[in-house]
């Protein structure tokens, strides 16, 4: 007879849905430059901020992991901060 093992529970994940930041601050991010011969991350990384070809920008809240994320890909980004969205 084989013994069946309990599967744990998955943790919980956090939503997607980010929270503002405390003071609301949200920065536009804008794509500046093609990211055609640069590694497939930092492709991914763009289309993570929303933002799918040159020119097109997004206003995001100010977070560490948008920050994070700009931060991997500044080369090719124009970062401003924005008071309101």
């Amino acid at each position: 007879m084989t013994a069946i093992a309990k599967k744990t529970p998955p943790t919980p994940k956090a939503p997607k849905g980010a929270k503002p930041a405390a003071g609301g601050r949200t920065v536009k991010v804008t794509l500046v430059r093609s990211l055609i011969g640069y590694p497939a991350v930092q492709r991914e990384t763009a289309k993570g901020l929303g933002l799918r070809k040159p020119g097109s920008s997004a206003v995001l809240f100010e977070t560490p992991a948008v920050l994070g994320m700009i931060n991997r890909i500044v080369h090719a980004l124009k970062v401003e901060t924005v008071e309101k969205p």
